[in-house]
C-alpha cells in the first residue's frame, strides 16, 4: 500500500495545574506558601526525514495527541513537562487546511520541522502570587489547554527527473535499468500501480532522483485510469522524461501517444508543459520500433536534441540518455548529494 494523502485531527498537551501547599517542617513558624507551578503541555511537530517515502503509517490514524504536562508539587516542585509527539513524514509533504485545501507549510528539507500544534502552558502555584503585601496566597491558577486542530498531510515527491508515459512504455523495465531498484516488470496494462523513487549515482558521488508514476491514459484528467492522481509527484520534478513505446505493440501510434501524454499533463496543470523535458523512444530492439522512427522523427514539433532512442531492454542509447538527464536537472548548477 503506498498512502500519499492522509487527514487526522491533531491535539497538543494540556499544561499541568498550579498547586496550593504550605511549608510545614518544625521549628519554621509561618514558612508561607510552597506550590509549585505545571508543566508545559507537549506539542504536535512535524518533522521531515529522507528515511521514509510515505504516510503508510498514518493511513489508519485517526487522533495524533501529545502528553500532557504534570501538576505542580509542594516544596515548588515544577510539574513534569509533557513529552512533544514528533510526527515524521517524507520530505516533500505539504500540509493542508481540509476544508479549504490552503497549504500551511511545505515540508521539503531532511530534518525540517513545524510546530502543528502548541502545547498549554502550565498552570501557576500559590508561591508565584507571594509578595509584600500578600505572604500568604491561597491562590493557584489551573493549566492552559493545547491547541488543536484537523489537518491533511498530501505528499508530493521531491525528484530530479519525473517519469511519464502510456501503460507498457517500458518505464519500470527503465527504472530498473538506470538504478539499482527493483521494480514489478510485467507485460499488461497498469503494471505499477504506485509512484517509484529511486536515483541514479555518477562517478563523483553526485544523485539524480526519479520519480515513477503509473501509466496515463487518454482522459485520464476525467478520471480514468491510475496515472492522473499520482501526478502531483512530478510537480516538483526540475525534468519531464517522456517515455514512448515506439514499437505501437498495443496498437497505439507512438506519436499520438506524445500528444496525448501532452494534452494530460496540460489539463491537469499547464505549468508542467513549461519544464525542461526529454522524450526517450524506447523499444528500438524491435523490427516495429524501427518502421516507427523515422515517422516520429519527421512529425516531431521540438528540438532534436530533446529526442534519445533507447532500448530499456537491451540498453541501447541508455548512456547517451542518462547523460542528457544529467545535464538538465543540474542546470541550476547544483550537485544532488
Amino acid at each position: 500500500m503506498f498512502t500519499d494523502q492522509v487527514t487526522f485531527e491533531c491535539s497538543a498537551g494540556k499544561g499541568g495545574n498550579g498547586v496550593v501547599a504550605w511549608r510545614r517542617e518544625k521549628f519554621i513558624r509561618k514558612g508561607g506558601p510552597c506550590g509549585g507551578n505545571g508543566g508545559r503541555g507537549g506539542s504536535v511537530v512535524i518533522k521531515g526525514s529522507n528515511n521514509i517515502y510515505c504516510l503508510d503509517k498514518y493511513r489508519h490514524r485517526k487522533l495524533m495527541k501529545a502528553q500532557h504536562g504534570g501538576d505542580g508539587g509542594i516544596n515548588n516542585r515544577q510539574g513534569r513537562q509533557g513529552d512533544d509527539l514528533v510526527v515524521i513524514v517524507p520530505c516533500g509533504t505539504q500540509l493542508k487546511d481540509p476544508e479549504t485545501d490552503e497549504v500551511i507549510m511545505d515540508i521539503v528539507s531532511d530534518g525540517q520541522t513545524f510546530d502543528l500544534c502548541v502545547g498549554g502552558k502550565g498552570g501557576k502555584g500559590n508561591t508565584f502570587f507571594k509578595s509584600s503585601t500578600n505572604q500568604a496566597p491561597t491562590k493557584c491558577t489551573m493549566g492552559k489547554p493545547g491547541q488543536s486542530c484537523k489537518i491533511k498531510l498530501e505528499l508530493k515527491l521531491i525528484a530530479d527527473v519525473g517519469f511519464v508515459g502510456m501503460p507498457n512504455a517500458g518505464k519500470s523495465t527503465l527504472l530498473s535499468r538506470l538504478t539499482a531498484r527493483q521494480v514489478k516488470i510485467a507485460d499488461y496494462p497498469f503494471t505499477t500501480l504506485k509512484p517509484n523513487l529511486s536515483y541514479i549515482q555518477f562517478d563523483d558521488f553526485s544523485r539524480i532522483y526519479i520519480a515513477d508514476i503509473p501509466g496515463i491514459i487518454k482522459d485520464a484528467h476525467k478520471d480514468r485510469g491510475l496515472g492522473l492522481e499520482f501526478l502531483r509527484h512530478i510537480e516538483r520534478s526540475k525534468v519531464l522524461v517522456y517515455v514512448i513505446d515506439l514499437s505501437g505493440i498495443d496498437g497505439r501510434d507512438p506519436f499520438t501517444d506524445f500528444a496525448t501524454l501532452q494534452e494530460e499533463l496540460r489539463s491537469y496543470d499547464p505549468a508542467l508543459l513549461d519544464q525542461p523535458f526529454l522524450v526517450l523512444l524506447n523499444k528500438i530492439d524491435t523490427p516495429e520500433g524501427l518502421e516507427n522512427h523515422t515517422q516520429f522523427c519527421q512529425n516531431y514539433p521540438h528540438a532534436p536534441d530533446t529526442l534519445c532512442t533507447i532500448s530499456a531492454l537491451d540498453g541501447t542509447g541508455i548512456t547517451d540518455a542518462i547523460e542528457k538527464m544529467r545535464t538538465l536537472a543540474q542546470q541550476d548548477g547544483k550537485v544532488y548529494v
